[in-house]
């Protein structure tokens, strides 16, 4: 407020505190309400910037964080396709389980393909490892520059024998 206005509550000159209204109490309202130069302005600019800001890390944050959990159970789904694929023959022979390695990488790679995910599959140490990455376009974060979320997620899964059996 600049000096020498007063403000809509305070007595001016020519104004009486019995409530009533005065042209002095008018006058002095108009140059208080005209006094900010601006300053409101601004103020509300940046107030909603960061408001925008704080919704768009909701927003985007937590669909960014929903992408990275569908991102999981895909890798999860795909790896118990892949270590289904056990070599049936060895284990009525030997009573050993072991997975065929082509067998498991194509089945979990069909999985990936039927859920419309991306992802690497690769057999290690008798697991199926599955490593999917998705891509999430930002929605409010794009006024910031940022377009693109980028999640990973990673499974292993290896295959078990019955209830009564002991794990390998």
């Amino acid at each position: 407020m600049r000096a020498g206005s007063s403000s809509p509550g305070s007595s001016s000159p020519g104004s009486s505190s019995s409530g009533q209204s005065s042209p002095g109490r008018s006058a002095a309202w108009a140059r208080w309400w005209r006094a900010d130069d601006g300053r409101v302005t601004a103020f509300v600019v940046v107030l909603v910037t960061g408001i925008l800001g704080l919704a768009g890390l909701g927003l985007d944050g937590g669909m960014a964080l929903a992408a990275k959990v569908r991102a999981v159970g895909q890798a999860e789904a795909a790896a118990r396709a892949g270590a289904q694929a056990v070599d049936l023959e060895g284990y009525r022979a030997t009573g050993r389980i072991e997975l065929v390695a082509s067998a498991a990488v194509a089945d979990a790679q069909s999985q990936l393909a039927a859920a419309g995910a991306r992802g690497q599959v690769s057999v290690q140490d008798g697991q199926v490892v599955v490593a999917v990455t998705a891509i999430y376009d930002t929605r409010l974060l794009t006024l910031a520059g940022i377009t693109q979320i980028t999640v990973h997620a990673e499974a292993r899964a290896a295959p078990r024998g019955g209830v009564n059996a002991p794990d390998p």
